[in-house]
């Protein structure tokens, strides 16, 4: 069978969650769509298709995952909000035939939290945070095509309720290096809990079906992308009486709904994070995008705000990778991301070459 039959079998087998994925409800684990990158957080926090040496994109998207981030290191450090803060690290390494690898950790710290009776008098404190350990694996299955997926163990624990659970995300990747066009699909948090919070509540993980697209110029230094989101349910905003936003007439009281072509289109952006990453050199990369629905959830009908709107950029120079950027949520909650990463046996290999030329300089 060809590779391309393979592939093919491979992206329909990730399309096999659209009949059994449910659209409402609550889902626990919900940190496990928050962006472990500054890159993917400044490109709009969606699935992000870019076929380069960056090892904060994998586990964001774990069909990235190759041969060239063997012996990378990565460390995601963010200034959430309140006292709260998160962040992730991961190893990179290929084993020959058996493929390529990330091992990798990401955490939330909510903080500390006073404990109360009934009563409201206190009885100490206690904390809460979420935890995962992930290893992930990739593997190119030709010049164009190239396939991942990757394991998360998950623990959570608020006060004296504890979870453990299994997710498992799954993509294919398409790269054509000399269009300069990139094009992913992955299918995110396939899993359930394993011990509930709650003995005999059963709750579930914050699946995702997620297209991201992006293509670099030929004659610009400018990249765009394109991701697509929640492609398994159509309705993202609040329907009728529970819009917060809703309007009432004056005189009647009664609900003024948007008309039916106004809720087709913010239905439809709302899928879709669109970003522009600018590269005047090939060691800066500078970056803005745009999320509707962000925008949208957070939206405050009295007050111009920035929400929706993230930016950033990353700097790589020899093999170490410094990146930052912002997302702006509402005023005053607008966190911080932070990368740094580092190639290891590049690193050493650039050592290396500088004590060789040393020493035939003195010879």
């Amino acid at each position: 069978m060809s590779v391309r039959r393979w592939f093919l079998m491979f992206v329909l087998a990730l399309c096999l969650p659209w009949g059994v994925a449910q659209t409402g409800g609550k889902y626990i684990y919900n940190f496990l769509s928050f962006s472990n990158s500054s890159r993917v957080a400044g490109l709009g926090g969606g699935l992000v298709a870019v076929y380069d040496d960056d090892p904060s994109l994998l586990l964001n998207n774990p069909s990235l995952i190759g041969a060239r981030h063997s012996t990378s290191l990565m460390v995601n450090a963010v200034d959430y909000f309140s006292k709260a803060s998160y962040g992730s690290a991961l190893y990179a390494h290929s084993f020959g035939k058996a493929g390529n690898f990330i091992f990798g950790m990401q955490f939330v710290n909510y903080g500390k939290f006073i404990e109360t009776d009934e009563y409201g008098l206190e009885q100490g404190q206690f904390h809460a945070g979420d935890y995962a350990a992930t290893v992930g694996w990739g593997r190119q299955l030709d010049s164009n095509f190239s396939i991942g997926a990757d394991l998360k163990l998950i623990y959570s624990t608020y006060e004296s309720y504890q979870s453990f659970g299994l997710a498992v995300d799954v993509a294919g990747s398409y790269v054509n290096e000399k269009k300069g066009i990139a094009l992913s699909l992955m299918a995110k948090n396939i899993g359930s809990p394993i011990v509930n919070y709650v003995p005999g509540q059963f709750e579930k993980l914050p699946f995702d079906l997620q297209i991201s697209f992006s293509q670099r110029f030929k004659f610009l230094p400018v990249r765009y992308h394109i991701s697509l989101h929640h492609l398994y349910r159509w309705k993202m905003r609040y329907v009728g009486e529970n819009d917060p936003l809703l309007q009432y007439d004056v005189m009647s009281k009664e609900p003024i709904y948007p008309s039916k072509a106004t809720q087709f289109f913010d239905n439809f952006f709302r899928h879709i994070n669109f970003a522009i990453e600018i590269i005047p050199v090939k060691y800066l990369s500078l970056y803005v995008a745009y999320s509707h629905n962000r925008r949208q959830e957070m939206h405050i009908p009295q007050k111009r705000t920035l929400a929706g709107i993230s930016y950033g950029f990353s700097l790589n120079i020899k093999s170490i990778r410094i990146g930052f950027s912002r997302v702006h949520y509402a005023t005053g909650a607008v966190p911080n991301f932070f990368d740094f990463s580092v190639n290891i046996g590049e690193l050493s290999k650039l050592s290396q070459e500088r004590k060789h030329k040393r020493l035939e300089r003195t010879n």
